[in-house]
């Protein structure tokens, strides 16, 4: 697990709102201040595993980081620089931009890659070094992903879930993490479930998904730890009962589960910004527990 990104849903929130109050105090551009926080989160995320843990304060670093790139776009040429020095700044932008669009597609690519290796591989009998070429990993990972993303897929074909039950065994799910039960939360989960975590890149979140009882357990309860104005309910998402998770009146992350009889299989929680928008859009708060979850005592 990425011990640097595994933090509650409301320290997410309230680092990324500090980042863009210092970014937009420096450029005073709101829009200017939302590309210099995705910046600085594209660099985060271009760190390796080890050296993000071993930065004992991350908003420190984000924030240095962003107040770095500002400083850059502050100090940008001026109509008199010179021919030569602008086109080196534009091979320079050129080439940020680049780097900064496979980093920005980095922190997603773990769980598409699961299921794209999968396709290629079972469904499509493409061949293995293709199917490495194309997802982006070793031939052996590769392989790893599939027989994954396999196995998930036939113990949800064998063993469908009828509606009430997914029902139930979300709400289970649910006051498991209200109430910090990680017995309990591990006794609903298959032995090979798996946790992916979709930032997008705007938030700091896990990037790699997470395998097996008790780290999925503890990835969920280190996100949902409980916190004043932290509520957890359950309401459908794609259909089917999962979590919505509002920090205030904003829908901060929603969790999808998939479900095996009585235990979860994959879990896939949604933290990106963007792809919440609709979810902050004039949305009510989910009748029936919807409730704040207990404060730390």
């Amino acid at each position: 697990m990425d011990h640097a990104d595994a933090v509650p849903v409301a320290e997410l929130l309230d680092e990324r709102r500090y980042l863009l109050e210092v970014t937009c105090w420096m450029l005073g551009d709101a829009r200017e201040a939302e590309t210099v926080a995705a910046e600085t989160y594209r660099r985060w995320y271009g760190l390796s595993d080890a050296r993000r843990g071993q930065i004992a304060a991350p908003r420190y670093w984000l924030a240095k980081t962003a107040g770095a790139i500002c400083l850059g776009l502050l100090a940008r040429p001026s109509p008199g620089a010179s021919q030569k020095d602008t086109e080196r700044r534009r091979t320079d932008a050129a080439l940020e931009k680049e780097v900064s669009r496979v980093l920005r597609n980095a922190p997603d690519s773990r769980a598409p890659a699961e299921r794209a290796a999968f396709v290629l591989n079972d469904e499509s009998g493409a061949a293995s070094e293709s199917v490495a070429d194309i997802v982006g990993h070793p031939e052996s990972a590769c392989a790893e992903l599939a027989d994954r993303a396999g196995r998930g897929l036939r113990c949800r074909r064998s063993r469908p879930t009828p509606p009430d039950d997914h029902d139930l065994v979300a709400r289970a799910v649910r006051e498991a993490c209200v109430h910090e039960d990680a017995e309990l939360l591990e006794s609903l989960l298959c032995p090979d479930a798996t946790a992916f975590f979709d930032g997008g890149g705007k938030v700091r979140t896990l990037s790699r998904p997470v395998h097996g009882t008790r780290q999925v357990a503890r990835s969920l309860l280190t996100l949902l730890a409980r916190h004043p104005r932290t509520a957890l309910a359950t309401q459908s998402v794609n259909g089917r009962t999962g979590l919505v998770v509002r920090y205030g009146h904003q829908v901060a992350a929603v969790i999808s589960l998939d479900i095996a009889e009585d235990r979860v299989v994959q879990v896939w929680v949604v933290l990106n910004p963007d792809k919440l928008r609709s979810w902050n859009q004039n949305q009510p708060p989910a009748p029936g527990g919807a409730g704040p979850s207990r404060p730390r005592t």
